[in-house]
């Protein structure tokens, strides 16, 4: 955190602090005498109708302004990417750590372990509390920094310090009761690993953090992803179908007991779970307010809702042939198949499903969104891919067009000498499919 205040970037016009004269490159050092490490002080600090700011001018100049205003109005002021500072690195070394079984010449920012409560709150990442610190857990309270995405793992102190590898990460209970006390919403998860903390540890965890809610309002079981990157590192193995099954039973049986007792689900299994089972997703009502669906939790039923809805609106027939090609991951062949064959029915359209295998990863990796570029490239060239290749958007990074392995979407394009579109839901996808959908095309 940066003791000589927070940098301003950006001033809105006609903004209290553009009437103010404060301009890009002074900093805010302090507002009502508390001094403003990140944009999360900013806030706070600012939630309020008088305020006396410290601002320090880009030339080095200290001025003290007495400010009044409706206590939800914002100043106007933006700090880009400096808005939080250093970001807090992660001092785990967990069992199953997915970044260090990344590739080589991947986006730079998988290669980033942080574990910043602050992230979590802002931005949804999960985190671990093994560095969070008394004043910040203080903090977290005084600022109703809520909801924090917690990875819990296991509730048995003895098993989470050596999962995380960390003396600190046994007094998880103890922060999370400190929380709920608080008022403090959470969200939590547990990365599964057979025969570590699943079977009997896991029932535990379930029963630990249900006795916390609502504070702790979910808790989503993933299976433990594992790349062909693991030299060196603690032996581990997916889930066979008959564990995943078990899992997946475990936690149903579960979900039927706090339905009963609250009229919400609490606890669910991901997505992937399903698919290694072999097991139909679950209905909507199952899902609660689906409260996980970055987290890979109930994307497939809000998929198939979704579709629901797109299908019966889809036209009988084309004017024109029309050949298309739908890709993938393996998981994502179940739901996507039954789509391509109603695509099929409209008279005049051709939809080719093309399920990818992780060649990258691993064929252990499954899901859709760890996808990269040169295998959709190395899997489809050659083959007759008609007018279109339709990508979802999970593939990439958000807001861009970028794989995990730095490839774009142009270069896919490129190489496999087609256009392509990038779609987010049903809808978009039958609109591409159809030759309705233009704006995504490379």
């Amino acid at each position: 955190m940066n003791n000589k205040g927070l940098l301003i970037t950006g001033v809105d016009k006609d903004s209290i602090a553009d009437q103010l004269g404060i301009q890009p490159g002074d900093r805010l050092l302090s507002v009502n005498g508390r001094p403003v490490r990140d944009i999360l002080d900013y806030r706070f600090l600012c939630a309020a109708e008088e305020l006396v700011a410290r601002v320090v001018t880009g030339a080095g100049e200290e001025w003290e302004i007495d400010i009044e205003k409706d206590y939800e109005e914002d100043l106007g002021l933006d700090f880009g990417e400096h808005s939080f500072g250093p970001i807090r690195r992660c001092r785990n070394r967990c069992l199953f750590c997915f970044v260090d079984q990344m590739a080589p010449g991947m986006r730079e920012t998988l290669y980033i372990k942080d574990d910043d409560y602050r992230l979590s709150f802002w931005q949804g990442n999960f985190v671990t509390l093994t560095n969070v610190a008394e004043t910040e857990l203080q903090r977290i309270i005084e600022q109703r920094l809520g909801p924090l995405y917690i990875s819990v793992h296991t509730t048995n102190p003895d098993l989470r310090r050596r999962m995380l590898n960390n003396r600190h990460a046994g007094k998880i209970m103890d922060q999370l009761r400190r929380l709920a006390a608080a008022g403090i919403e959470m969200q939590t998860q547990v990365v599964l690993c057979p025969g570590i903390n699943d079977g009997p540890e896991l029932e535990r965890t379930i029963q630990d953090l249900a006795g916390l809610w609502p504070e702790v309002h979910s808790l989503a079981v993933v299976p433990v992803g594992i790349t062909r990157y693991r030299e060196g590192l603690y032996e581990l193995r997916p889930f066979s179908q008959e564990e995943a099954a078990a899992v997946v039973a475990l936690i149903e049986n579960y979900q039927r007991s706090f339905l009963a007792r609250w009229d919400y689900p609490f606890v669910f299994a991901s997505d992937e779970f399903y698919v290694i089972a072999g097991k139909p997703i679950p209905p909507t009502e199952n899902y609660g307010d689906f409260p996980q669906t970055e987290n890979g939790v109930g994307l497939a039923r809000l998929f198939l809702d979704q579709w629901e809805q797109v299908r019966q609106e889809l036209p009988e027939r084309l004017a024109h042939q029309r050949t298309v090609t739908l890709v993938t991951g393996v998981s994502g062949e179940t739901f996507l198949r039954q789509v391509a064959e109603r695509l099929n029915q409209v008279v005049n359209l051709q939809v080719n499903l093309a399920v990818i295998k992780n060649k990258f990863f691993g064929e252990t990796v499954t899901v859709t969104g760890l996808l990269t570029a040169r295998d959709i490239i190395n899997s489809l060239r050659g083959k007759q891919l008609g007018d279109l290749l339709i990508l979802p958007s999970v593939m990439l990074r958000r807001g861009e067009d970028v794989f995990l392995d730095n490839l774009r979407v142009a270069d896919v394009g490129q190489q496999l000498q087609t256009a392509v579109a990038v779609v987010e839901d049903p809808r978009e996808l039958a609109e591409a499919a159809l030759g309705i959908k233009q704006d995504a095309i490379w």
